[in-house]
């Protein structure tokens, strides 16, 4: 017999069934509580609420565990690239070396966007914040795709796929060469994914770009443990979006406007807007550790701690050894990463952060490494964004695969009651 929870209400007896995941995660079934009882559950930003079933993401906040598709996501890190990962998440499996070859190949048919796009991207003001930016050009491509896509179709999906995964990195690189001055720069064919990330940012036309191997691996990894992080805030808006049956760019768009929060995709930007405070006011770091521990003070160290994991942030242990390398290798001497040093080295020994589990997170250590390789603050979470577009993608076609139906949370009013109406001269 299955297993149900007894919910009692006015007296009354409700039972609901129990659903257990396949890493038994515990579930109570209330699709039917309002029907049956009249009353709703009140969860304040969902935390005790699961919107779906998904098979792509599994995560275990207080054992420090992160896997895509079953994968963990250290060997995901250490032994696949980001175009392999993409595929796991988007088609659930790994791909075998003929279809990831295939994969870029159909990417890379679609790498070229349609030059009526600068016409968008020149309406926008030099300072424009390059995510405002990169969400309106997004949707913008809808535009020039204006043909709904038929998730039924595999052909359909697999083409709408590939081509957003080779507009999106084009379109991103636009916002920080648009904010530059500098003229917009087109996918060289001939190179990979994310060493094409490197030369559209930063190629010029007066001088050739040599791509360091090392970079190109921290950044491959860095956006393969960006891909994905289960029902996150702009997972959930991609989801919900989606469940209107609008499109995948539309979709997408409306997810890289909630990943622009600084709560969200924004924190690793407001980690490195920390450290310039910090230094703007003398650089003690230890002065701002003392801040941080005194809890009458609001001053809060950004970048530690991480509000799913109670545990050190599994993404973190992979990127620190990455941002390692990459400071040795361009033997920065910034005093801004300096200060990031201290902080680190002190909150992984010092009592007061190990008790609380503070460790530095994957946002202290990818703004530590977009800050060495001079990539502007605003343009981090563009970044993020370049990195999570295939778990957007994933998240959306299995949505609409499994015919989930259109989001509508309720609400518990708290207005007034009916209320006589007074015509304008008697109020």
């Amino acid at each position: 017999m299955s297993k149900v929870a007894v919910l009692e209400l006015e007296g009354k007896k409700f039972e609901f069934p129990i659903i257990v995941g396949t890493e038994n995660e515990v579930a109570i079934d209330i699709n039917k509580l309002r029907d049956l009882t009249g009353a709703i559950t009140l969860d304040p930003g969902y935390k005790n609420s699961g919107s779906c079933k998904s098979e792509i993401t599994f995560l275990d906040g207080e054992e420090g565990i992160l896997r895509y598709r079953g994968y963990s996501i250290e060997d995901l890190a250490d032994k696949a690239n980001f175009l392999e990962v993409s595929y796991l998440l988007i088609f659930g499996e790994l791909p075998t070396k003929e279809q990831l070859q295939q994969f870029e190949t159909d990417i890379r048919k679609y790498t070229l966007v349609n030059e009526e796009m600068k016409n968008i991207i020149d309406g926008f003001p030099k300072n424009a914040h390059p995510m405002g930016v990169l969400s309106c050009l997004t949707s913008a491509l809808t535009a020039f795709n204006p043909k709904a896509v038929n998730v039924e179709n595999e052909k359909d999906m697999y083409e709408a796929i590939c081509k957003i995964m080779g507009k999106f990195l084009v379109i991103a690189t636009w916002t920080y060469r648009k904010s530059m001055g500098y003229p917009l720069n087109y996918y060289d064919n001939t190179k990979g994914y994310v060493e094409n990330f490197m030369r559209l940012m930063f190629e010029l036309p007066t001088e050739p770009y040599l791509s360091n191997p090392i970079i190109v691996a921290a950044l491959d990894k860095l956006f393969i443990l960006h891909a994905d992080h289960e029902q996150n805030c702009s997972t959930s808006t991609v989801r919900m979006v989606g469940s209107s049956h609008a499109g995948l760019f539309a979709s997408v768009s409306a997810g890289v406007s909630a990943l622009w929060g600084p709560l969200h995709g924004g924190a690793n930007q407001a980690v490195l807007e920390m450290l310039e405070e910090i230094q703007a006011n003398g650089g003690d770091a230890d002065k701002y550790l003392a801040k941080a521990k005194d809890k009458d003070d609001p001053f809060r160290l950004m970048g530690f701690g991480h509000r799913v994991y109670k545990n050190f942030d599994p993404r973190a242990k992979i990127i620190k050894k990455a941002a390692d390398q990459v400071l040795n290798t361009l033997g920065v001497n910034d005093p801004i990463l300096n200060i990031a040093k201290k902080l680190e080295e002190a909150a992984l020994v010092d009592e007061y952060f190990v008790s609380r589990k503070l460790y530095p997170n994957v946002d202290f250590y990818s703004g530590i490494i977009y800050r060495a390789l001079g990539i502007p603050t605003d343009m981090f979470t563009v970044l993020f964004a370049i990195g999570r577009l295939p778990g957007w993608i994933s998240q959306w076609k299995e949505m609409r695969l499994n015919k989930e139906p259109i989001g509508r949370p309720r609400q518990v009013y708290t207005g007034y009651k009916l209320r006589e109406f007074k015509t304008i001269d008697k109020r």
